[in-house]
Parts: C-alpha cells; sequence; structure tokens
C-alpha cells in the first residue's frame, strides 16, 4: 500500500495540511514528521506558552535534522488565516512580517514546514521595541560536563535572588541550560542586554575557575554566560522545543529542584508528553510576576567604573571557512595529520568551532588556540582548508 502523501489535522476549527507525514526527520530514532506534529500537540499548553505572541524566525529542517537547516525570516506570502505576523525590525535597518504562533493550528503549521525547533524573539508582538524576557544562557566549552553547568547555575540562582529576580532554568536540548526571567517590558534591547552581561559577569566573578562572561571564544573557559542572546537580532529555543539532535531530545522547563537533580538525556520528544501529562508545565507561573531590572542595571553601573582588566593575546589560527560543518571538521583533520605534533598538546576548548550566520544559512570557521603549544612547535601560516568565501552570500542582497 503506498504511504499517505498528506494528512489533514483539525485544530480549534482549522484544517491543517501535514505533507509527507512518514518522512523521516529522525533518522536514527526513526520519528517521522507526523510523529514530530503530534508531539508538539501533546505539549501544546507549554510549547504556546513559550511562543505565544512572539515574532518567530523559521529554523526550517526540510531534510531533517541531519540535513543543514535554513533561517527564513520573512514569513511566507501566502499565510492560512490562523496564522499571524507582526513586524520586526533588525539592527541592519532590515525590515522582516515574521510569523507569530498563538494556537495549535500555527504550531502545527510551522512545523510541517519543517520547524523541528522554535525560534521565538524575546519580544512581544504588543510591543516590538521592549523586551519581556531576561535570558541567560550557560554554554559549556568543549569538554565542559553537565555537572559543571549545575555547579554556575547554582550561582546564577543565587544571584538573581539577591537582585530580587525569579528565574525559570531549562534544560537546552543541546549541551548547555538557559534561565529565563520574566521582566516587566519596561527597556529597550540594549538595556537588558547591558542588564545580562552585568549578571554574567557577576556570576563568572564568584566562580572564576568554572564560568566566563569573555566574548572572545579564544579568551573563554568553562561556562560561557552568553549576554548576547539579548541583542536585538537573537532568538533562542523556547520552552517544550525539540532540538535537531540524534535523541530529538528536547528543551524542558523544571523547577530549580528538579533541574539542579536533572539528567538532560531523560527529555526527548517520546518521554516528554508522558511527564507533561502527569506534571504539567513547571514554567506555568512564568507570567504571574514580571521583574524589575533596576538592581541589575545598577550592578552594571558600578561594574562600569571598575578599571578594565589587561587581557592576554591569544595565538589563535584560522584552520578552515565551509559553507557545511562536516567540511569545515574534515578541513580540521587535514591539519591535524599535517601537525600532529601540535595537535596533540591541545585541549578540547583549544579547537574553536564558529557557525556564523550567512543569508540564509549558516556557514562554519575553525580556528585553532595555541596557548597549550609550545612557541617553537607553532606551524607557519597557510591559507584556510577549504577556503569558503562567506561573503558570496551577501553579493547583491538587500535585507
Amino acid at each position: 500500500m503506498a504511504k499517505a502523501s498528506s494528512e489533514t489535522l483539525t485544530l480549534g476549527g482549522h484544517e491543517v495540511k501535514i505533507s509527507n507525514p512518514a518522512k523521516l526527520y529522525f533518522e536514527q530514532a526513526k520519528i517521522t514528521k507526523l510523529e514530530l506534529v503530534r508531539y508538539y500537540l501533546s505539549v501544546a499548553p507549554g510549547a504556546l506558552r513559550g511562543v505565544q505572541r512572539r515574532p518567530m524566525v523559521l529554523k526550517r529542517y526540510v531534510d531533517g535534522a541531519a540535513g543543514e537547516p535554513f533561517f527564513q525570516k520573512r514569513a511566507p506570502e501566502k499565510l492560512p488565516p490562523f496564522v499571524e505576523t507582526a513586524t520586526f525590525e533588525y539592527p541592519s535597518g532590515g525590515v522582516a512580517h515574521e510569523v507569530v504562533v498563538n494556537n495549535e493550528a500555527a504550531l502545527a503549521w510551522v512545523v510541517n514546514l519543517g520547524c523541528i525547533e522554535l525560534h521565538p524573539h524575546a519580544v512581544r508582538a504588543s510591543d516590538m521595541e521592549r523586551p519581556d524576557e531576561l535570558r541567560i544562557d550557560l554554554d559549556p566549552v568543549p569538554g565542559v560536563q553537565w555537572p559543571q553547568i549545575l555547579e554556575v547555575a547554582r550561582v546564577a540562582r543565587d544571584v538573581l535572588s539577591e537582585l530580587g529576580l525569579t528565574g525559570w532554568p531549562k534544560t537546552s536540548g543541546s549541551r548547555g541550560a538557559h534561565v529565563w526571567v520574566r521582566i516587566v517590558p519596561e527597556w529597550e534591547f540594549s538595556d537588558v542586554r547591558r542588564a545580562a552581561q552585568a549578571f554574567a559577569r557577576e556570576v563568572a566573578n564568584r566562580v572564576p575557575a568554572l564560568a566566563t562572561a569573555e566574548w572572545a571564544k579564544e579568551q573563554r573557559h568553562g561556562v560561557f554566560l552568553d549576554y548576547n542572546q539579548n541583542a536585538r537580532d537573537r532568538t533562542t529555543c523556547s520552552a517544550f522545543s525539540v532540538r535537531a539532535t540524534p535523541d530529538a531530545r528536547v528543551s524542558m522547563p523544571l523547577t530549580w529542584d528538579a533541574f539542579l537533580g536533572c539528567d538532560p538525556r531523560e527529555f526527548t520528544l517520546r518521554t516528554v508528553p508522558a511527564m507533561f501529562a502527569r506534571d504539567g508545565d513547571a514554567h506555568e507561573g512564568i507570567d504571574a510576576a514580571p521583574c524589575r531590572l533596576d538592581a541589575l542595571l545598577e550592578l552594571a553601573e558600578r561594574q562600569k567604573a571598575l578599571p578594565a582588566k589587561a587581557k592576554p593575546v591569544m595565538p589563535v589560527i584560522t584552520i578552515a571557512q565551509a559553507k557545511l560543518k562536516p567540511d569545515a571538521l574534515a578541513g580540521l583533520e587535514r591539519w591535524k595529520a599535517r601537525h600532529p605534533g601540535v595537535a596533540a598538546h591541545l585541549k578540547p576548548e583549544d579547537v574553536l568551532v564558529d557557525a556564523n550566520r550567512g543569508r540564509a544559512t549558516a556557514w562554519y570557521r575553525v580556528r585553532v588556540n595555541l596557548k597549550n603549544v609550545p612557541a617553537e612547535l607553532h606551524p607557519p601560516p597557510e591559507p584556510p582548508d577549504p577556503d569558503y568565501d562567506f561573503k558570496t552570500e551577501w553579493e547583491g542582497w538587500v535585507p
């Protein structure tokens, strides 16, 4: 019997057509597109809480989780009546009419477009200039394990408490963790980012061996508190978002007690629906008591008055630039084969893999920090291999 080419779901009185429902989106876990849609519907109250009334960048995995995604800021021209939009202005001056998901039908519709992950902005459609969410991203450098992330999260919770802020933790669904703070929408993006940077510095100052607030990758160690997730053009995965990992891991919202004792591998597309049915959404009350940033912005002013510390210059070289990540990593392996003596001195955090956003997709750069390599072993300059020119993506394009 031939497989159905589509399946129609009726959601809130709206019909949503799911094309190619049997298409495998996760090869290893044998998860189809329709199963992904049904996952989101099973946790819809929680998933919608994270995205409702927020403009969203569509990160589309049309070839499944193992394929290369592309980013779509602008909503398709033809939209069903149950999908809303909001006009978002980017720092470049470009304007995009972005999708806003407010109901189950719209949720299923964006997943059908290939959106495995949900990437909303930190603002609501009712006020596009003032975020209502402070986003704390605990991003481990290579080699850092989950227990160290939890140690930094404990310090983050203490700092939040001292500043009168309520943090709502969740696993990121990838290697790190997120703590969201619902805030009163009174401050513009630049102020919220400044508050996040002050918070990151405070946490890093308290546990300098475990965490860092250094923006340059070559200066980082331990867990990086990525305050730049609060910049105007940034989006991050929302609560209950599935990630494009082989096991279809979920960005799981939790209470602090549950978060500090959890194993993020437990939360996948196939395990979370039963947990949600049993326990509900741990972040159900996130909108009830928005916080103020006054104390955090005062901390930023105090930090600003402190003398700046000199930063060491790191010996960083570029190894590869490629359109696709596997090609960039293959270039790294060729470089290691040419310089085995140098490669033997590298630690996991010395290999810097940068994902850079191009016009619609990412491109990848691999750099190596030679700080742990004796100076006499430093290799001579070489052109990147491969040497992709990312600027070609932008030629003739007007944002």
